[in-house]
């Protein structure tokens, strides 16, 4: 110790000293120097906590992770994937935000939001990185009293008279437009009574009767005593819908990389 009790003795901008050297050649500490003490040791407990938590944070094992999800994967791949980033990284703090998919990729590009689980087709032009987890078709959803909900399944064509509930294109462009491709590849172009950005918005308008949807089929895993989902046998392979993890990669961060892992982990084990 004694190479550098001079040093901290000269400590210059304290304007006291922390110690003195006595005649045998050990030293005490000065009333200020006492003072002193109890700070530095926390000065030295906080610093070995910032360099712990740093280090966390570097593994991708703490701080905070900004997620926007769309509402539709709230009762499917999000469930689990949440599920199962918390129980692999508790000590990471998730922030949750539910918005449209181009709302997602405009708050990634902002750095707002650090990943999104978006629907596909995005029809907008992004810089930010997109990795497709999975495609799943349309499903036909219908008010419950609807005469085709005694069928157990349907063809598209069957619903070309009826009043369709749309997506809007400001904010649901991709569900719209592959929509709209579906129901041409069917031989017609639906009636649009009404239009709605969220697939949740869709459901309770044709609840109320105002006409018939193509919503993604995850949907009928969330019942709803008031809507009858129908499978649609003749509907184009083309026509399916993505789902895919959007983040900024050379922005992400070891938390953003490990949810990326895990989703491409759980859509592997065919969650």
């Amino acid at each position: 110790a004694e190479e550098w009790l001079p040093d901290i003795r000269e400590l210059r901008g304290l304007g006291t000293r922390l110690f003195t050297r006595g005649g045998s050649g050990g030293v005490a500490l000065t009333p200020s120097g006492r003072a002193a003490l109890a700070e530095a040791r926390r000065l030295l407990f906080y610093s070995t906590q910032l360099l712990d938590v740093a280090g966390a944070a570097a593994a991708g094992t703490a701080g905070q992770l900004r997620i926007g999800f769309v509402g539709s994967t709230a009762v499917g791949i999000m469930q689990r994937l949440i599920r199962r980033y918390r129980a692999e990284y508790p000590g990471v703090d998730l922030v949750l935000k539910e918005a449209t998919s181009v709302r997602i990729i405009q708050r990634i590009e902002g750095g707002e939001l650090d990943v999104g689980l978006i629907r596909t087709p995005l029809l907008a032009s992004t810089r930010v990185s997109l990795t497709p987890l999975l495609t799943e078709p349309f499903i036909a959803a219908l008010p419950l009293g609807h005469p085709l909900a005694r069928q157990p399944e349907l063809r598209l064509e069957q619903l070309a008279t009826e009043d369709f509930v749309l997506y809007t294109r400001a904010e649901a462009a991709g569900l719209q437009a592959m929509a709209l491709l579906a129901c041409q590849m069917a031989g017609f172009l639906p009636q649009v009574a009404q239009e709605a950005t969220q697939v949740q918005t869709v459901l309770s308008l044709v609840e109320t009767g105002l006409g018939v949807a193509l919503v993604p089929a995850v949907m009928q895993h969330h019942p709803n005593p008031k809507i009858a989902y129908r499978p649609i046998v003749d509907l184009a392979p083309s026509a399916a819908l993505g789902l895919a993890l959007a983040c900024q990669e050379e922005l992400a961060s070891p938390a953003t990389r490990n949810f990326r892992r895990l989703a491409l982990s759980l859509v592997a084990e065919g969650i």
